[in-house]
């Protein structure tokens, strides 16, 4: 059991979180409204942005809009992807985010990335000094490997800190997390907020049906999902979401939900009608047959370890 993150008021994080990336980008402010009502009406108390979104936007959209809610949701955001994890970056990307927020205290706070040019320990000590003041309440590493957590869960400590969460790539063709990173998660009674549960819309079905979508406009992405088996995983997700007359959103969503370690994926949109599938998810129960049948579209990637004679 991995330790309980919670609202100022301890209203428990939702089973998903909801990723405001597209707030102010290819969400306008009337869209990234409408979404955040829709998270709000279907559960939805933990809430996603970074820095670096939309040169900002989407801080200040988030912002306003939790505003009447506050005390009744977790506010999550992120520092230091750009400039380094040195101290004077991450306090002063925190104290920009946290005026276009709007708020004295924002909940969690991320380090975006790991920055092997600095010092861990001053890394740390910065977010140890701001949750001694009361500026943040709970700490977090984002695209860490599992043994950078682990370092940075032991010199955390040292600052009488700890690290609550962990936010990965994971989804139904990117499966690396679970050989290291969520076993760790369990052993270390740290929470995961896995981000991209549906592949950049890889496993909407989109794609096998001519549509356009990140993997088409961004390269990135596009090298990202650009393998073959990854588009024949996906098919076959639609296929079997047809056969049970489910959206493939919501099964990927799920799935991705439904690992023992428990992890509590972050989901996104442009338009409510796209979120609609992903909320879906909330609620659905994922049977052991279905997990199974939905695992083995993908490879399952090899354990941490050459000695195989001894895996179960």
């Amino acid at each position: 059991m991995t330790r309980p993150l919670s609202s100022p008021d301890g209203t428990p994080a939702s089973r998903l979180a909801f990723g405001t990336m597209q707030f102010g980008g290819r969400a306008d402010a009337a869209q990234s409204r409408a979404m955040f009502d829709a998270c709000l009406g279907a559960g939805i108390t933990h809430f996603d942005t970074a820095h670096v979104y939309n040169d900002g936007a989407s801080e200040t959209l988030l912002g306003a809009m939790a505003g009447p809610h506050r005390d009744r949701l977790l506010i999550a955001t992120k520092a230091a992807y750009s400039g380094g994890g040195g101290r004077d970056n991450i306090l002063g990307s925190f104290e920009v985010s946290r005026q276009r927020l709007g708020m004295d205290m924002v909940d969690l706070l991320y380090m975006h990335r790991f920055d092997a040019a600095t010092d861990l320990h001053e890394s740390m000590e910065a977010l140890a000094d701001l949750k001694q003041q009361g500026r943040i309440r709970y700490v977090g590493v984002s695209n860490f490997a599992a043994w950078q957590v682990v370092k940075a869960v032991h010199i955390a400590a040292k600052f009488d800190l700890a690290i609550d969460i962990v936010q990965p790539m994971y989804n139904l063709v990117k499966r690396q997390v679970e050989v290291e990173i969520l076993p760790m998660c369990a052993d270390q009674r740290i929470a995961c907020a896995p981000y991209s549960p549906l592949g950049g819309g890889l496993l909407t079905g989109k794609y096998a049906r001519g549509k356009a979508g990140r993997l088409t406009e961004d390269d990135r992405y596009g090298r990202r999902y650009g393998s073959d088996w990854m588009h024949d995983a996906a098919r076959g997700l639609c296929d079997l979401a047809a056969e049970r007359g489910e959206d493939p959103a919501t099964l990927a969503v799920a799935w991705a939900a439904a690992h023992p370690m428990g992890p509590m994926p972050i989901i996104s949109a442009r338009t409510t009608e796209q979120l609609a599938p992903s909320l879906a998810a909330m609620t659905y129960k994922m049977t052991p047959d279905l997990y199974q049948r939905l695992s083995a579209l993908s490879p399952t990637p090899p354990p941490a370890t050459d000695r195989s004679e001894e895996q179960a």
